[in-house]
C-alpha cells in the first residue's frame, strides 16, 4: 500500500543466465530512481595529472618494473607500438603480467583510440602465446581490465591485466562445464549458438565490429552488461591483428555507450583456455561499476553479496537499445 492507502503493484523479473546458470532479478520500479552523481561525467580523479609519482608513466616504468624470464622474452619486456608488457610484481598465479597500452596517464573513459588499443590486446595475446608455448600446462588465460579505483583498479594508468595458470579459475571451469555439456546435447558450440540466437531474436542485439557479434547480456551480472562474442574461435593465439583492431573498435564503442550514461568505471574480461579439445569460444565481458567520485554508491549490495542473485534496474531489452547507436555511428 502506498503512502496514501492506495494498492501498488512493483514488477520484478527473474531471468537465468544460460550460460553460467546464475539467477538474475530486474526490479523495473527502480529504473527511473535519480541516482546521485549521473547528471554528468565526474571530474577526472584527483591525481590524475600527478604522472611522476605513477609507475607505469615514463621514464618510471623502465626502472620501476619487474622483468620477464629470459625463456619468455630476452629483453625481459615484450613490446607493440605504445604496449609495454612486463610481469605484475603482486601475481594472481603461475604467470601474471601487465600490459601497460598507453603513454598517457589518465584517459577519460572513451578517449582512448583503435590502434592504441588493439596494440595492447596484440601484445597481451603474444605474451600468452610465448607462455603457452613454454609451458604446456598453463592452458587457461584471462585478459582482464579495471578502469578506475571504482572498479578494482589500483593504478590510474590504462593497463590490462593477463593471467594465465595450470589451474581452472571458477569461471574456466564452469564455461567448460557448460560448453561440454551444450555440445553433448545439441552438437553445437554454445557461444555459436547462442549468438545466432540473439541475432535471430533482434531484441538484445546491438551490433557487430567484424567477426565480434555484441548484444547485451540476458540475464546481466552487473549493470549494462555487454557481450562481445567470436563464433568459432576458441583460442586467442589464432586472432590476426585484424581480429584485436575489430575488437577494440567494439570496446571503444562500448566506452562511448557507457559516456553517453555518464559513468567513468567498468570492467572487462576475456577468458580463454588454450588446448585444442577446449568448446570454449572467445567472448569479452563488459559491465558498467559505480562511479569513482566521493559520493559513490557501490553496485554491489548486500543482496549481491549475500543472496547471490545480482539485482539490476534496466531490462537488457533496453540497454541494447541504448547502445545499439553507438555501433551504428562508428567509423
Amino acid at each position: 500500500m502506498s503512502p496514501e492507502g492506495k494498492f501498488v503493484e512493483a514488477e520484478i523479473e527473474l531471468r537465468t543466465n544460460p550460460v553460467s546458470l546464475k539467477q538474475c532479478r530486474i526490479a523495473f520500479s527502480r529504473a527511473g530512481e535519480h541516482e546521485p552523481g549521473v547528471d554528468r561525467l565526474p571530474a577526472p580523479p584527483p591525481d590524475a595529472k600527478d604522472s611522476e609519482k605513477c609507475p607505469f608513466c615514463r621514464p618510471q616504468i623502465f626502472k620501476s618494473t619487474p622483468r620477464l624470464i629470459p625463456e619468455i622474452a630476452e629483453e625481459g619486456i615484450l613490446t607493440r607500438g605504445k604496449s609495454i608488457l612486463f610481469p605484475n610484481m603482486f601475481p594472481y598465479g603461475s604467470y601474471s603480467a601487465v600490459a601497460v597500452f598507453d603513454e598517457i596517464h589518465f584517459v577519460e573513459i572513451g578517449d582512448s583510440d583503435i590502434q592504441t588499443y588493439a596494440d595492447g590486446f596484440a601484445n597481451c595475446a603474444e605474451y600468452l602465446k610465448r607462455v603457452v608455448d613454454n609451458d604446456h600446462e598453463v592452458i587457461y588465460t584471462a585478459i582482464t581490465q579495471n578502469h578506475l579505483p571504482s572498479s578494482g583498479g589500483s593504478l590510474l594508468h590504462p593497463h590490462l591485466q593477463i593471467q594465465a595458470d595450470r589451474i581452472a579459475s571458477n569461471h574456466h571451469r564452469l564455461l567448460t562445464e557448460r560448453a561440454e555439456e551444450h555440445y553433448r546435447s545439441t552438437g553445437l558450440h554454445l557461444f555459436s549458438d547462442y549468438a545466432k540466437h540473439e541475432i535471430r531474436e533482434e531484441k538484445r542485439y546491438i551490433g557487430n565490429t567484424g567477426p565480434w557479434e555484441w548484444m547485451a547480456a540476458f540475464a546481466p551480472e552487473g549493470f549494462f552488461e555487454l557481450w562481445g562474442i567470436f563464433p568459432g574461435v576458441t583460442s586467442v593465439r589464432e586472432l590476426a591483428y585484424e581480429n584485436w583492431k575489430h575488437l577494440a573498435c567494439g570496446v571503444l564503442n562500448a566506452q562511448r555507450f557507457y559516456r553517453s550514461l555518464n559513468r567513468n568505471g567498468y570492467n572487462l574480461g576475456i577468458l580463454s583456455i588454450e588446448n585444442e579439445a577446449s568448446m570454449v569460444e572467445l567472448r569479452v565481458v563488459m559491465l558498467v561499476r559505480s562511479n569513482y567520485a566521493p559520493w559513490t554508491r557501490n553496485d554491489r549490495t548486500g543482496f549481491e553479496l549475500m543472496l547471490g542473485d545480482m539485482a539490476t534496474f534496466l531490462a537488457p531489452e533496453k540497454t541494447a537499445e541504448l547502445a545499439r547507436p553507438f555501433w551504428n555511428d562508428a567509423s
